[in-house]
């Protein structure tokens, strides 16, 4: 039997997740999985508490008593004073208090999350509420740090947009995670009723589960190690989530490729430079000052490469899921129609071997970093054009067609007017080595900014998403007859701008996307993505749901030869 989402059961273990996470979405108050309190603090605190009293015991009783007699180890003058009995009462009063506090703030820490809202409150002395909205959710990240997967926890960053309006479940089951992530996607999809429905005709078999659940409790405890090394080597993105041809991997070769190509690397290469002149010049304070910073850089190399690894990208019926992590694992599920603009992205040391990087705005981001320890507004650390194409299918759904993969790929690599309004001559004077490369093109319901020389970039803003638009012209424009244009979305790494384009042209341009970005945020219907006519795609933005007229030329008649 399918799914009411349309999509086929993912086998036992995610059905009993989900049955799991429909008891925690009844509007009723939860708390969090009761290992919470040692792995937000627990740990690190006695971590902390050993290293204080193994290294800085004898400054600390120095400092704080000053007495003569306590210059040497504490722990010999306990003995020599038979004050063994009250050091250990004293050590369990304060393990017990610390036990004590972590209890009572894991029974004040509770969520809830009903048909509208996810919320969140805590806090002993001073209690705090958070809550976001279903219909304001920009993306659910489901983090599983090292620690957490052996206890079998994992915690889930409800992105939200506005600023610092994240909510964070930290921590809850594994199994139980995953469940809620999937049910408030779907409530905030608007299938959840349908689910409803599906659930109460499956009712009456429950009972018949009680008995056997019951008869298995002795083999679950007895599995549970092998379900911890099951988690760990159990691929980031489930088989079942995805259909494999939308899957987009990174391979490791090309993944530390990309890290020794890097810009980080030229700035390490110079600073070797500096310390080989620095030492053949008698200047050898140089190796005291920067010595120490060029062995930490090592550690950038490593961090990088392993958050990266097992990286995948593909697309679910929730919308588009990203994982990757080899140690701690992460993987973030970004609805449709959440992606404000995207950039493809080519720095000068990766045009050798045809690689590129994808970056998007969002109006919500995770409090984690995401892949390569990047911003998680990273969706492709490297890959290929083939991976570029894959990739921009997935967060612009039903734009990537045959009709536009020409138009994508010369917006890419392509110089001067092909296919694209690029800025006249006269604009060399302003950009003399970019000005070829300038250029924009309407394509249904986005806009695609092509610029940069060096660093190549294309631009892809979605009408629906533009917040607003800006025709600028400086005194040194007017005298060109050129301006400036500039695109406004949420904050994020994407910067939509494009100057030195022909005046009489950005007029032209301004008119027609102001007209389009109405249209297209009329007709927009993404953010309930579950009501979407089951003949048209579940993740279609809106310029794939709405009639599609062939692309307006904005070539305006000039007055000069290009």
């Amino acid at each position: 039997m399918t799914r009411p989402d349309g999509r086929a059961p993912a086998g036992p273990p995610l059905t009993r997740a989900e049955r799991a996470a429909e008891r925690y979405t009844d509007g009723e108050w939860h708390r969090l999985h009761p290992a919470t309190p040692l792995l937000r603090g627990g740990i690190v605190f006695i971590a902390i508490f050993g290293f204080v009293l193994s290294n800085l015991r004898e400054r600390l009783i120095g400092f704080f008593v000053g007495t003569p007699q306590y210059a040497g180890d504490p722990l010999d003058a306990i003995y020599d004073h038979g004050w063994e009995g009250w050091a250990l009462l004293g050590v369990a009063v304060i393990l017990l208090l610390c036990f004590g506090a972590f209890y009572l703030s894991w029974r004040m820490h509770s969520f809830r999350i009903t048909g509208d809202a996810v919320e969140v409150r805590s806090g002993i002395l001073f209690r705090t509420q958070r809550k976001a909205r279903l219909d304001r959710i920009q993306g659910i990240n489901l983090v599983r740090p090292v620690l957490a997967r052996i206890f079998g926890a994992a915690k889930l960053d409800v992105s939200v947009a506005g600023h610092d309006a994240n909510v964070q479940l930290a921590y809850l089951g594994s199994s139980l995670a995953d469940g809620l992530r999937g049910d408030v996607l779907r409530l905030a999809s608007g299938v959840r009723a349908a689910e409803a429905e599906a659930a109460a005709e499956q009712s009456s078999a429950a009972p018949g589960e009680v008995s056997g659940q019951a008869a298995s409790r002795t083999a679950v405890v007895g599995d549970l190690v092998g379900r911890r090394v099951n988690e760990f080597l159990a691929p980031e993105l489930d088989p079942n989530a995805a259909p494999p041809e939308s899957v987009v991997k990174i391979p490791p070769l090309r993944l530390l490729g990309s890290l020794l190509l890097s810009g980080f690397t030229v700035f390490v290469v110079i600073v070797v430079a500096v310390l080989i002149w620095g030492a053949t010049s008698g200047a050898m304070w140089l190796l005291i000052v920067v010595l120490p910073g060029l062995i930490g850089s090592a550690s950038f190399y490593i961090n990088r490469f392993t958050k990266s690894l097992r990286y995948s990208i593909a697309g679910t019926a929730d919308g588009v899921r990203v994982g990757f992590g080899l140690l701690s694992t992460s993987n973030e599920t970004l609805p449709p129609g959440r992606i404000h603009a995207v950039e493809v992205l080519q720095p000068l040391l990766w045009r050798p071997f045809g690689w590129w990087q994808i970056r998007i705005d969002t109006a919500g981001h995770s409090r984690e970093k995401g892949a390569a320890g990047q911003p998680n507004t990273t969706m492709l650390p490297v890959g290929d054009a083939t991976d570029v194409s894959r990739v921009l299918s997935l967060v612009l759904p039903g734009f990537v067609t045959e009709e536009h993969r020409e138009v994508i790929e010369a917006g890419m690599v392509s110089r001067g007017r092909d296919l694209f309004t690029g800025s006249p001559r006269r604009a060399a004077w302003i950009r003399p080595l970019s000005w070829q490369r300038t250029g924009y093109r309407l394509v249904d319901d986005a806009i695609l900014l092509r610029r940069g020389l060096i660093w190549r970039s294309l631009a892809i803003v979605p009408l629906a998403r533009l917040q607003s638009l800006e025709l600028q012209q400086g005194p040194l424009d007017a005298a060109l007859a050129l301006a400036e244009a500039r695109f406004h979305t949420v904050s994020g790494p994407v910067r939509p701008r494009l100057a030195a384009i022909d005046a009489p042209n950005g007029v032209r341009l301004f008119e027609e996307v102001s007209a389009r970005a109405v249209a297209a945020a009329d007709a927009d219907r993404s953010h309930r993505w579950g009501r979407i006519a089951p003949d048209e795609p579940r993740t279609a933005p809106a310029a794939s749901r709405t009639s599609v007229d062939a692309p307006i030329p904005l070539d305006a008649p000039r007055t000069e030869e290009s």
